[in-house]
Order: structure tokens, then sequence, then C-alpha cells
């Protein structure tokens, strides 16, 4: 019915025309002249998100290292005679008051005395710790730290909850109580004066 124009021919009837060939990958838009457009444009693309299969590295570092047990000598003197006291005092802060200081302790105390294994409890709360407070699992794992070390692993974690600001000889309800007050200002009225009675 109709010739077919094929591309040469197209290009041929741009030159006669004396026009130049809209350039390829563009596109030509016509003038609004102040109309709006009924369609609103289409947003942006979201960018380019790389779904990695290995976890994000953690940024937060221990305060202290592993083997700085004599930044406390205190501490470390408990812990080599009785660590169930130190677990206890840490377990409470990081359970947040519940179970009580004690009866971790106590826990920790009976497998340490019935099995010798207490490390294996202990690292539970190391990981628990690190996870609240996006720390590395270094130098090693959680299991081999408390296995290998486990004198030097709880006194880091004393150190790093001493040095986060909690005093962990008065447990985590006196902690709260002490942040709470220290949050909270008090303002004293000016004392009224009654003004002088005249006759």
């Amino acid at each position: 019915m109709y010739p077919t124009v094929n591309e040469t021919d197209h290009d041929h009837v741009y030159a006669s025309n004396n026009h130049t060939q809209p350039p390829q990958g563009y596109v030509i838009q016509m003038p609004s002249y102040g109309i709006p457009h009924p369609y609103p444009p289409p947003p942006p693309p979201p960018p380019y998100i790389s779904h990695s299969s290995r976890a994000a590295p953690r940024t937060h570092h221990w305060s202290t290292g592993l083997c700085r047990c004599l930044d406390d000598p205190g501490i470390c003197l408990v812990t080599s005679c009785c660590p169930c006291v130190t677990f206890g005092l840490i377990s409470e802060i990081v359970d947040k008051g519940n179970p009580s200081c004690t009866c971790n302790g106590t826990i920790y105390g009976a497998l340490l005395g019935m099995t010798g294994l207490a490390c294996l409890y202990s690292c539970y709360y190391r990981s628990k710790l690190r996870a609240q407070y996006d720390l590395p699992e270094a130098p090693c794992m959680d299991c081999l730290v408390h296995f290998c070390c486990e004198t030097c692993a709880l006194c880091q974690e004393y150190r790093e909850l001493k040095n986060r600001g909690f005093d962990l000889s008065i447990g985590w309800e006196a902690n709260m109580e002490r942040q709470r007050q220290g949050s909270v200002t008090v303002t004293v009225a000016p004392p009224m004066i009654s003004p002088a009675m005249t006759r």
C-alpha cells in the first residue's frame, strides 16, 4: 500500500530538509508553555545496595585489652580467689538487674564446683555484653577466651562496664537511680516576700 522506507532513506530525508538527525539515546521533550503535565515524573531509581554475605565489621573496640589485669589489681585479686563474685557483678549489669548478682553468682559457683566448666556459662554473658555495646569478638571466639583465660576475660568485662560509667559494686538499680539523679536538675523557686503592711 505504502512504500517502505528503510534506514538510508530516512537519513536522506533528514539531510534533504537541512535538519540534523536527533542524537541517539536522548528523549525529545515538547515545551509545556506553563501548562502542568498531567502525569508526574517517575521517581529516581533507588541507589544500588550491595548485599554481601559477610557481616559488617564492628566499629567499636574494647576499652582495655584482655591481659591488662594490673590496671585494676583489686578486681584481679578478687577474681583470682573467687570468680563467682566478679561474674555475679557483671551478669547483674548485663541482665539489667534480673536475675540478681547473688543468683547468677550462685549458679556460676555451683557449675564451677560440680563440673569445672563454668566458663560455658560465663561466655554466654560475654557474647551478650558484646551485642549490647557492638564490641568485636576478640582476640578470638568467646568460648575460647573464657575456656583458656577465664580470669582475664572476667576482669576485662568488669573493666569494660566500669569504663562505661557503671559502679558494679552497687548493682543495677542503684546505678539507674544515680543516672536519674544526674539527669534531673532541681530548680528552687525564690522565696516569696510579702509586701509591707500599710495603714
